[in-house]
């Protein structure tokens, strides 16, 4: 068994309030839920205007399987032109790591 995981750094445009922070996050984090079945969720900057953390894990028996989905996760949150993808950390673990 793999577990892939992405954290995502975003910076969010021309935001004022925590109400318009999540109109730009929610429906990032359902396209990711819907399109890819991973389990994903804002995880970190929640008390901040502009900054968004978004984190992701998938689960599988196949490497290949597991890096393709993070590989689409990832160019799909680059490609949204309300945000500036600042940064991405990705972790393979194994179920036969120490």
């Amino acid at each position: 068994m793999y577990v892939g995981t992405l954290s995502f750094d975003l910076l969010l445009g021309d935001v004022r309030s925590l109400k318009e922070k999540r109109s730009l996050v929610r429906p990032i984090v359902a396209e990711l839920q819907r399109k890819y079945a991973v389990s994903v969720a804002e995880t970190g900057g929640q008390d901040l205007h502009r900054r968004a953390e978004i984190g992701l894990a998938v689960v599988s028996g196949d490497t290949r399987h597991l890096t393709d989905v993070l590989d689409r996760c990832e160019r799909l949150v680059a490609a949204r032109p309300e945000v500036e993808l600042l940064s991405v950390r990705r972790r393979l673990h194994s179920d036969e790591d120490d």
